[in-house]
């Protein structure tokens, strides 16, 4: 096992980077869905 990841380090970080990045992204479009309930409740309300 260790072997697998002295040979692919590269490839190891580079996955979670990648996995940092799509929380971010998922966590902004979250962020970003309750903002425009807000604002229609607030130009309703």
């Amino acid at each position: 096992m260790m072997e697998f990841f002295t040979q692919n380090q590269l490839f190891i970080v580079m996955t979670i980077i990648l996995l940092i990045w799509a929380g971010i992204v998922w966590y902004l479009v979250r962020i970003d869905k309750r903002v425009k309930q807000l604002e229609d409740h607030i130009t309703k309300g």
